[in-house]
Order: structure tokens, then sequence, then C-alpha cells
């Protein structure tokens, strides 16, 4: 018997924010790639403490082109053997990841497709090729698509996939525009293979109107109010919330809304070593360095990305923003919670890596209200 839920294979996995955002609308999470060992378990722990069932396949612990042939032609095969096994249950496979970018990234090494993490985006299109799963998404920042030399790569990988059956849509999305509170770009790709278009009869054109459908606001329109921008640093100070802003878009609504204060990961962050002075020179608001970027409690965040000595500061608190705080930026569930065992770096890591989860759970409806699924 055939499921009616979509079967997802996850590359490139993290924490798992892409994935929760799909299995919440209705897919099935059934494979699931990560080769750092600290977000693995964290992605372990985050399912078991949410009562989510294990993958039918299983965690697979290792750089996702350890199961392409470009690296071990018994583990492609393995992976075949998988997808073939799971169309006896389901009737649709979709493979979904966001290969490691900071080759891509313009504030990153920018070392492109030759960088270690660069050639991951090829392995991930490979595996692709290789399996023909009826779907696939792939994320990537939005350097991958703005940058000459890295855009050329990216049509490159487009060819390729082309060639191999797909048709392709893709959009530079803004999270905010999904309701996250987070000026955050990415590159989108989605591809559904021909055959399988053709055989379900979808008549659906990828046009414009694929992506809109779950925006909730245009990043035109958002970036357009009033905004608060900057002022004096007060600590434990009270503002209240100006008009004539979205409030739902801001870092203080999302504070409360996920009860930061009371959350098991409120006391996750990172102390100074030296004296706290700098700190309170930095106004709220002001987050116009690369880093010590201050957020103001009532606009959205900057782009939640905590490596490269990028650090951002509480609007009101004297210290850092904590992994409580940085999981509401990206839009997790309250009752989302990285385990104690993790270092706060890849904690930080793993949360600025991962895809905001307002943001996945509307690719994952798009591609349901495509497939004509309800």
């Amino acid at each position: 018997m055939t499921s009616d839920r979509p079967a997802i294979f996850s590359f490139f996995a993290g924490a798992g924010f892409l994935d929760l955002g799909f299995e919440y609308s209705g897919f099935n999470i059934v494979y699931v790639n990560e080769v750092f060992s600290s977000f693995m378990a964290a992605y372990r722990y985050s399912r078991e403490l949410l009562k989510l069932p294990q993958p039918d396949y299983g965690y697979h612990h290792g750089e996702a082109g350890d199961v392409s042939n470009l690296v071990e032609e018994i583990q492609a095969q393995r992976l075949l053997e998988l997808v073939n096994n799971c169309r006896k249950s389901h009737n649709i496979i979709g493979f979904i990841g966001g290969p490691p970018c900071p080759d891509f990234s313009i504030g990153g090494k920018n070392k492109g497709y030759l960088g270690d993490n660069g050639k991951l985006s090829a392995v991930y299109i490979e595996l692709i090729c290789q399996n023909l799963p009826d779907f696939f998404l792939f994320e990537n920042v939005n350097g991958l698509w703005r940058t000459k030399k890295h855009r050329l790569f990216f049509e490159s990988l487009k060819i390729r996939l082309q060639q191999a059956g797909y048709i392709l849509t893709e959009r530079l999305i803004n999270a905010i525009e999904y309701g996250v509170p987070q000026n955050r770009e990415r590159i989108i790709l989605i591809g559904f293979y021909q055959n399988f278009i053709h055989k379900i009869k979808i008549l659906n054109q990828l046009n414009i109107g694929f992506w809109q459908k779950h925006t909730t606001h245009s990043q035109q329109k958002i970036l357009a109010y009033p905004w608060p921008q900057r002022q004096s640093f007060q600590a434990d100070s009270i503002l209240p919330c100006p008009d004539n802003i979205i409030p739902e878009l801001t870092v203080e609504f999302w504070f409360r809304k996920n009860s930061v204060q009371n959350h098991p990961n409120a006391e996750h962050y990172f102390q100074p070593r030296a004296g706290m002075s700098k700190f309170a020179t930095v106004d709220e608001g002001d987050d116009s360095k690369k880093s010590f970027k201050r957020l103001h409690r009532w606009r959205y965040s900057p782009t939640a990305c905590y490596g490269n000595n990028e650090v951002h500061l509480h609007p009101y608190k004297m210290r850092r923003i904590s992994v409580a705080e940085a999981l509401a930026i990206q839009s997790l569930p309250e009752n989302f919670v990285l385990p104690e065992s993790m270092s706060l770096t890849n904690m930080f890591k793993s949360i600025g890596n991962g895809v905001p989860y307002l943001l996945s759970q509307a690719l994952a409806r798009t591609i349901l209200d495509f497939l004509a699924i309800n």
C-alpha cells in the first residue's frame, strides 16, 4: 500500500529546521544525512522531545559525498536501493537540502565551487540526477545567485538538472516575506521530474504565482515601513511598540511569543572574556558593523549569522543574545530545544546555518499545492 504522505530524503540536515517545516506540513522524513555529529545529535534530540517518529531509513552520519559515486560506488548503490524501496510504499519522493554555503557567501570564504564546501553543491545535484526523485529543493546563500562567477556555476548545475529531465523554478527569496523576523535572503531552486509531472497530469505553470501563495508580506512594502532606527542603549529599559510598523515581524514580538526568558536554552549565551563596557557603547538598533550588531526590539533582525566573529547583542540586556532568542529569530516553535550537551559554538552555528522554520513550512506547502495534495 502506498502512502499519501510524500517521502523526504534530507541531506545536510543540520539540526533539522528545514525538515521540521516539511514534516509539520504533511511530508514524511524517511532518510537523514548530516556530517557533523553534534548537529545530528541535536536533530535526534529535538525529534525525541517533539515526539516525532524516527526516519524509516535512519540517520546517516557523513558527508553527502559519501553516498555518491564520486566517493563510494557501493554507498551510491545503497542509496539508490533505498530510494527504489521507498517507491514501493510512497507515491511521491523528494530530496531536500541546503549544502554548506560559506564558499559562496559574500562575507565568507568566497572560494566558490573549488572550496571544500562549494563542491558539495555539485555533489548534491549529482545525487539528484542519479536517483531521480520526483522533486527536489536546493537552498543556498544569495551570493550563489548575485556574484557573477558563482552564478555561472549555479547555471551549470541547472543545465545538469535539466539534462536529467527536471523542470526548474527558482527565486531569490527573503525570509521576512514569510513572517520570519529577519532580513535573510536566500536562493531557492525547486525542480520537478518531467516524467513525474506528466504522469500525475499537473497543469499548473511554474510562474511567479507558484511562489506567492504562501508569502505573508511584500518585501518592498516591509522595508518601506518607518521602522525605528538607532537610539542610546539603556539596560532593562522599557520602550512601547511604535505605531505604523508590523509588530509580528519584530524581535521583541518573537521574544515574547517564544517566552525566551523561560526557555530551556535561555541561559545559553557567550559571556565576554574582558569587560563589558564596549557592549554599552553600541546603540540599540546599530547593526552597521560586521560584528557587535545590537538588535532593535521593535525591528526585524539582520541575517542570523553567528560565525566569522559576527556578534549580535541583546536590545536591552548587557549581553549577547541567547540560544533561545536566536531560535525565536529563526521562527522556531517555542518547544524546539537544543541539547545542553551541545557546545555554545555548535548551538549558534547550527542555528545560523538553518532554514527559518516559517520559511521551510511555506516552501513545503508551496510544493504540496503544486502537487495538488490537500
